[in-house]
């Protein structure tokens, strides 16, 4: 019995017919770009909507605002990791319609539109919680700064834990007051 192989790489059709067919009816991106549409970006602060006559021109914003909105979704924040996604991920590879901006276009875009962001993002959420799209789960960040000290003084394993118990009371004045 043979194993099951796979198609030959220099096949001329890898993918279906249409990107469409690889992006379910149900896909959260689906929901991004009718949400990223239906949006008058101008009115949300975002710059260069409306493209200049002179040089290249540039990408839409909706455009890179449907990458970033799909980068939030599923933990990609590094435009550097949101370029390498428009190369490979298939739903990126839809929303966006085969552009494929570099790391700098997509981390320039977020700094010359901050105060838009927060107002797209926070429609967003809205229109989520409306169509109850969120599971609501709890989540609670914390603050704190600790600063690490992991010095041989202050690092205690179990096995050092138990030596200095062996050893007796004068081993264990070596432990700062602060671990004990």
């Amino acid at each position: 019995m043979t194993h099951i192989s796979g198609s030959e790489r220099s096949q001329l059709l890898l993918l279906p017919d249409a990107v469409d067919d690889c992006v379910g009816a149900d896909n959260p991106v689906r929901f991004i770009d009718a949400f990223v549409d239906g949006l008058d970006l101008s009115a949300a602060g975002f710059a260069c909507v409306e493209p200049k006559a002179t040089g290249r021109p540039g990408y839409a914003p909706g455009d890179i605002l449907k990458l970033y909105i799909y980068g939030y979704l599923n933990r990609v924040r590094s435009s550097r990791r949101l370029e390498m996604e428009c190369h490979r991920n298939i739903e990126v590879i839809w929303l966006l319609r085969t552009l494929k901006p570099d790391f700098k276009t997509i981390a320039d875009f977020r700094s010359d539109n901050r105060a838009a962001f927060l107002r797209v993002f926070r429609q967003f959420v809205l229109l989520c919680r409306r169509l109850d799209l969120f599971g609501r789960e709890l989540l609670a960040v914390d603050g704190t700064r600790i600063k690490a000290v992991n010095n041989k003084d202050r690092n205690f394993t179990k096995t050092a834990l138990e030596k200095i118990h062996q050893g007796g009371g004068r081993a264990f004045e070596r432990i700062p007051a602060a671990a004990r």
